[in-house]
């Protein structure tokens, strides 16, 4: 329906704008990949464990967990959790919001395949010219020379985008999945793994206030958001919705840690900025309608 495809794209659109100062508070805790892994797993799956035990009315929907959409959604939560600071740790950032800026095809491409929902060409251009402006905001930076490392942060850029785009399209295949412990699941596995591998005498390392922020608050309101909108419009829009962090994150590092953005990322974002305005207040007709 109209009304639900626009009130899921708003929802995506808020929870991603919620979602934009988490690389500064990243920058701000000082802390490495597997680290910041350990506190962000871990606060969110207990904040989203917490919320669904004080609010749940039907417990025996946790059965819906064991289901292969269940055990899919958790894996692809994890593998989003862990490959993103595995990514920023061997690479440029440059190369790996690349590969993340794949999401919205691997999503249309999905959602094509498990759900039979097609992609309206008002939705694939848009996802073009938001490709162009990120490749365009990246191009400046002298960081992507081909090599070792720029291929290990390609893949797990690619690796986020397409677990990113398996969670959306998985939630609105199975509608009767709950919500808060699955992505709850996910998130507490992934932070085990950081935990594990940090070791208790280095976790409390590094500005621990700044990472509890994004561990308690930026980051379960924002995937919430994003994983229920995936309930009311195609997974290639909340994806295309996604994307605004990539522009706007580097604005808040800019704003607080005065790092200037280049010419060519200004350019770039505006390019991104302006597609997703025009795309979010086109006109959905019937052809639309069902995006």
């Amino acid at each position: 329906m109209i009304r639900s495809s626009r009130y899921g794209i708003a929802l995506a659109a808020f929870g991603t704008l919620v979602l934009t100062p988490d690389a500064l508070f990243m920058r701000l805790s000082g802390m490495d990949g597997w680290q910041m892994l350990g506190w962000r797993g871990l606060c969110v799956g207990a904040v989203f464990w917490t919320a669904w035990a004080l609010t749940t009315r039907a417990p025996g929907a946790l059965r819906h967990i064991a289901s292969p959409a269940g055990l899919l959604l958790i894996l692809a939560q994890y593998a989003n959790a862990t490959l993103f600071p595995l990514g920023i740790a061997a690479a440029p950032v440059a190369v790996v919001l690349l590969g993340v800026a794949t999401m919205p095809v691997w999503a249309a491409l999905l959602s094509r395949v498990l759900l039979g929902e097609p992609t309206t060409r008002v939705t694939w251009a848009a996802i073009a010219a938001v490709l162009a402006g990120i490749a365009l905001a990246v191009s400046g930076k002298g960081d992507l020379a081909v090599n070792r490392a720029a291929l290990t942060g390609a893949l797990c850029g690619l690796g986020v985008a397409l677990s990113l785009a398996t969670s959306f399209v998985t939630l609105r295949r199975a509608p009767e999945l709950p919500l808060l412990p699955a992505l709850g699941s996910g998130a507490l596995l992934s932070g085990l793994t950081g935990a594990l591998l940090t070791g208790p005498a280095m976790m409390f390392d590094g500005t621990l206030p700044a990472i509890l922020v994004t561990g308690l608050l930026i980051l379960p309101i924002s995937f919430f958001a994003l994983s229920s909108a995936s309930r009311h419009t195609q997974a290639a829009n909340v994806s295309l919705m996604m994307l605004l962090e990539t522009v706007l994150g580097p604005f808040w590092v800019w704003l607080v840690l005065d790092e200037a953005p280049t010419a060519r990322m200004l350019a770039g974002g505006g390019i991104v900025l302006v597609s997703l305005l025009l795309y979010i207040l086109a006109p959905r007709g019937p052809e639309a309608a069902r995006a």
